[in-house]
Order: C-alpha cells, then sequence, then structure tokens
C-alpha cells in the first residue's frame, strides 16, 4: 500500500487527480496488469460536495462564499475544510480478495481503531456508513468521520473525512449527509484540545495499513 499526501489541495485538483490514478488503475486491470493501492491523504479548503443520489434541498444555506461541487461518490451532502483529515484509498478489491461492503466496513473499524487510541469510544451505525459517537442513542448520536464512495471494476475512489479539528459551524448549513435530526462531532472537541493532524494521519495509515493486510 502506498500512502500518498498532498497536503492542502483545492477540491476540484483532487478529484482530478484522483479520477487519473482510478483510471489508470483500471486499464491496468483491463491490460491483465498487476496494480496498486493508493491511500492518499489531503485537506481541502471549505467546500460542499454532494453525492450522485444527493438531495440538494440539504444545502441549507448558499450564500455564495463556499463552493459547492456535486461529484460522481455515493451518499449525500457533506463538508470538508481546514483541520480534517481526508482520505482517498484508490484500492483493487480484488487484490484484498474483499467486496465493496466489506472494504466500508473496515475503512470504520480503521477509524474507530484510531479514535480508540485517543480514549474516544466511538461506533459503526446500522443504518448509515460512517463512524460515529453515541451511536444508539438519537439525542446524542453525532458523526466524526463520513464515508462516500464510488467503485468500478472492484477498483475505489473517494473516501472519508474524519474530523479532527474542524470548524463545525460549517455544518450548519447543511443536513450533514442528509440527516436532520443528528449532529456532528471533532477530535478537538471531544477532547477539548487541538490535535496533530499528521499523528492522526501516521495512525490511520498504520491502522488501514493493518486491517487491509
Amino acid at each position: 500500500m502506498q500512502k500518498i499526501d498532498w497536503k492542502t489541495i483545492e477540491y476540484s485538483e483532487a478529484w482530478q487527480r484522483q479520477e487519473e490514478i482510478f483510471n489508470r488503475t483500471i486499464a491496468l486491470k483491463q491490460q491483465g496488469q498487476k496494480t496498486e493501492n493508493y491511500l492518499i491523504f489531503c485537506e481541502h479548503p471549505h467546500v460542499f460536495t454532494i453525492g450522485k443520489s444527493g438531495n440538494e434541498q440539504n444545502m441549507l444555506l448558499d450564500d455564495g462564499s463556499v463552493p459547492v461541487f456535486r461529484t460522481n461518490r455515493g451518499g449525500d451532502i457533506t463538508y470538508h475544510g481546514f483541520g480534517q483529515v481526508v482520505g482517498y484509498p484508490i484500492f483493487d478489491l480484488e487484490n484484498l480478495n474483499i467486496g465493496l461492503k466489506e472494504y466500508i466496513h473496515k475503512i470504520e473499524s480503521a477509524i474507530i481503531s484510531v479514535l480508540d487510541s485517543y480514549g474516544i469510544k466511538s461506533e459503526k451505525m446500522n443504518s448509515a456508513a460512517g463512524v460515529w459517537l453515541d451511536a444508539e442513542n438519537p439525542a446524542k448520536a453525532r458523526k466524526i468521520c463520513a464515508i462516500g464512495v464510488r467503485s468500478s471494476r472492484f477498483v475505489t475512489m473517494h473516501g472519508f473525512a474524519l474530523n479532527v479539528n474542524t470548524d463545525l459551524t460549517y455544518f450548519n448549513r447543511i443536513n450533514p449527509c442528509g440527516f436532520t435530526d443528528k449532529g456532528v462531532a471533532s477530535m478537538q472537541k471531544e477532547l477539548g484540545q487541538t490535535l496533530d493532524v499528521e499523528e492522526v494521519k501516521d495512525k490511520l495509515f498504520s491502522e488501514i495499513e493493518k486491517i487491509f493486510s
């Protein structure tokens, strides 16, 4: 598994770069050649993205100050911004002998392990992708990591967005992931301190590499 870090990058450029690696991987598969698995990390300036089946009515406030992209990933609307670790795994699932559902579960499990190492108890929610805090308590359930992927010929792109030191006020402009009754969380808010983003990336890479090995 190759680790790539694009640091801070505009969403549109990251999407284009992903597509290039994604398409190249599929082309190699079609030619019967060996493919690699890539785990790309980055951080985006403020942006809202809507999944291919997302409802634009979940954008509650669009004053033109933050770009909005309709993408080809799954899921509804979410926010990306500074202090958030975005991960784009471009994996050939046939290399890993797993399907898409198991792939998503493994990503969630790796993120849960990283959060646990910081003393944050998180979990999966049966009815929704991503990583949650107090998932089974409707009054307190809040998402700390969103997941939305695209897959073709068992190759993945797009991925996850973990709120580390994220300014959560931007989520007030949307119904995050289409939910009107659930909140959002960040590691910073839960722990009451600013986290080292590079350390979080290192832990994420280590856990994801381990869980997919």
